[in-house]
């Protein structure tokens, strides 16, 4: 079984670089799997600053969706992968099983153990980033809400699989584990 390492933080928190540059200590080649969707043009300049920030050692795979599977698919041609990010990753889920409303959780629950099943498997190291949501004020409305909860509990389970956690905040790492 590869390693796992989560990275977790607030949002801004220098997070995703800090995941980059664990990543790097691995060598190249490197897999970067994008969980985000570029829906507007304020989220086309987010994307577009991450690649410009990342060099040629590094191959972008976009999956919104179906993170275990693109993990499986990428298993042995890269050095390490980095997942960037479970929450939006989580807030993909979210919006797409909204509408089974009473086995949203359950469904999102599902793709979270295919998620750590494939984690245990892989031969390559596999860093996660994902935010640390719980830390503000409760969310005023339910959708919200259960965004923040399973949030954090995708987030509990995911440390505690790992091998090594960090915590960033204000661009300093701590590791946890």
């Amino acid at each position: 079984m590869a390693r796992t390492i989560f990275v977790t933080g607030g949002t801004r928190s220098g997070k995703s670089s800090c995941a980059e540059k664990l990543a790097l200590e691995f060598g190249a080649p490197l897999g970067y799997l994008a969980t985000a969707q570029t829906l507007d043009n304020e989220m086309d300049e987010r994307v577009r600053r991450h690649r410009e920030r990342r060099g040629s050692e590094w191959n972008t795979i976009e999956e919104p969706y179906h993170l275990s599977q693109a993990l499986a698919r990428c298993d042995g041609q890269y050095k390490a992968i980095l997942v960037d990010c479970v929450t939006l990753w989580l807030s993909n889920l979210l919006l797409k099983y909204e509408d089974a409303e009473e086995r949203c959780e359950e469904r999102i629950h599902e793709d979270l153990q295919r998620l750590k099943s494939t984690l245990q498997g892989m031969v390559t190291p596999v860093i996660l980033v994902s935010n640390e949501v719980g830390m503000g004020i409760v969310p005023d409305n339910r959708v919200a809400r259960m965004f923040r909860d399973i949030a954090g509990s995708t987030n509990q389970a995911l440390a505690v699989a790992a091998d090594e956690v960090y915590v960033v905040i204000s661009g300093i790492p701590l590791k946890l584990k």
